[in-house]
Order: C-alpha cells, then structure tokens, then sequence
C-alpha cells in the first residue's frame, strides 16, 4: 500500500512578489486574485496539490507591507501568523529589484524559528542582466542559509517542477488532509467575490481599488435549465468611488460585470447570470465589524 505524505507551505514575501501567480501556477487552477496592484491578496488562500502519495497545502498570505489602516493590519498579521503555522515557508522575492530591509527582516524571523525556507527568486523572465542572479543567490545563501533557492518565473510556468521536487524532500508520511481531487479550501462563493474583485482592481482608478469589497449575497443554480444565478455586492468607501466604479450611464460597471460574467463562466462551467449592485459604506477597511462581515479578519 502506498505511504502518503503531506506538506503545508507558507508562501510569504513583500507586495508584488508573485505570490497569488505562483500559487495559480502551482495548483494548475486560478484560485487568488492577480494584479499590478500592491496587496491584491487580503485574506489566506489554500491551494491543494496532490502528486501520486504527496499532498502539497500551499498558503497564500497577504504580501508584507507598512499597514496604513485596521484592515492592512489584519493582512500583515495574517502573514506573520501563516508562516508560523507551516512545515515550510516559499519565501517570494521579486528577482528584479533590490531585497528589501522587510525582506531581511522577515527572513531572518524565518530562521530564528527555524522553518525550513525555501527561497523562490521570482520573474527572472525580467531580468535584464542574467549575471546578477548568481551573486545575488550568494549572498542569500549566506546570509540566511535557505534549504533551496530556485530561480523560477511564474508567470512563464517555469521553474515549477523544482520548487515541487524541492518540497517534496520535506513532506511528511501522513494522511491526505483534503480529497486528492481538490485544489482550494475556499468557498465558491468566496472564489467568485475574489473574480469580481479582481475585475475592479484592474478596471478602476488607482484611488478606488483598496476601498472595494465584494460579497456574494446569492448564489444559485436554476432547476429548468443549466444557468447560475449570482448576485454580488460591491462595497466601496465613498459616494464619489461609486459614482467611478458605475460609470457614464453605468458603463464601467457593466464593463466589470461583462469581463467577470466569462470568467465566472470560464471557471464554473456554466452560464452564469451576473447581477452586480455598489453600496458604500464609509472608512469600512477602519471598522473591526465591517472587516469581520466582509471575512477579511482571522
């Protein structure tokens, strides 16, 4: 009989790293929110990966940056508090830019709990001077002394193979936490309100997008014929972010709703009937209630 294992993984890093492309690329299913934007990923995100005997749990956390509200606070705690909870930590770096004193920092609190770490230099696609990569791998191998490093480019899908060859050096005999088919803990309606929102993220203006939230009030097939029914909330801070986020005539939001309609589609497979309605509810990322009725707090 086979001897299972298992494997729970923190990926951690600054803003921007890659992480929620990594954890897509991983999984093989988009599962987290992806944008240009900093701090696209709110909450943690499970993301399941089982390869023959071993089950790979991999944790997506909110990226590492200067909290500047109640709600930024709660991301940064849910990054901290993630990397303590796991067997191994994928620590993303941007390849391309200058490691950050946050960076140091967070990986130095990595050894000093003495996780195994994994460092992954990623967007090497992007590297103009290929050169550099060496020195710099040196200096984060002695510096910090990782279990790995693996230069990878998530977007490109490359590199993958290793950091799971890599990781599975760590698993564990035990059982499958999750069905071997799985690949999210997430709710549907959560992975929908995510799809939604990451619509918005990369639509609006650079001012709104941080001030949005989505829920899902209503989510449900129809008995007479192959149609999902989904109505979503769009919470935003002020009355002048809704004014944007509706658009002349209401064009913006049915631009939103038109893109996140086929992806919705895409990933369910099933026409999706989208109704999508803005409310606002001030300074909401500054209210401990409103954070928790969004579920954006641990």
């Amino acid at each position: 009989m086979m001897q299972t294992k298992s494997i729970f993984l923190t990926l951690s890093g600054r803003t921007n790293a890659g992480k929620s492309t990594l954890l897509n690329a991983l999984v093989g299913e988009k599962i987290a929110s992806v944008s240009s934007k900093p701090q696209t990923t709110r909450t943690r995100i499970t993301g399941i990966l089982t390869r023959e005997e071993t089950q790979f749990v991999f944790i997506d956390t909110p990226g590492l940056h200067r909290p500047k509200n109640k709600l930024s606070s709660h991301m940064l705690q849910t990054a901290e508090n993630s990397a303590k909870d796991a067997d191994a930590v994928l620590y993303v770096l941007d390849a391309t830019k200058p490691l950050h004193a946050q960076d140091e920092s967070m990986l130095r609190t990595i050894t000093q709990q003495k996780h195994s770490c994994i460092i992954i230099l990623n967007k090497i696609d992007l590297l103009q001077d290929k050169s550099a990569l060496m020195p710099f791998m040196l200096r984060l191998e002695n510096a910090y002394h990782p279990y790995a490093i693996i230069p990878v480019s998530a977007e490109q899908k490359d590199g993958l193979a290793e950091i799971l060859s890599t990781a599975g050096e760590l698993a564990q005999p035990s059982v499958h936490f999750f069905p071997d088919e799985k690949f999210t803990d997430q709710p549907e309606q959560v992975l929908a309100a995510e799809m939604i929102r990451e619509k918005l993220l990369r639509l609006l203006n650079e001012e709104v997008p941080h001030g949005v939230a989505v829920t899902i009030e209503t989510m449900k097939e129809r008995q007479d014929k192959e149609l999902l029914d989904i109505f979503a909330i769009i919470y935003c801070e002020r009355e002048s972010h809704k004014g944007i986020i509706i658009g002349k005539n209401g064009a913006m939001l049915k631009k939103i709703s038109i893109s996140a309609r086929q992806e919705l589609e895409k990933f369910f497979q099933i026409q999706v009937n989208l109704r999508c309605f803005v409310k606002v509810k001030e300074d909401w990322r500054n209210k401990e209630s409103l954070i928790r009725s969004f579920g954006l707090s641990e």
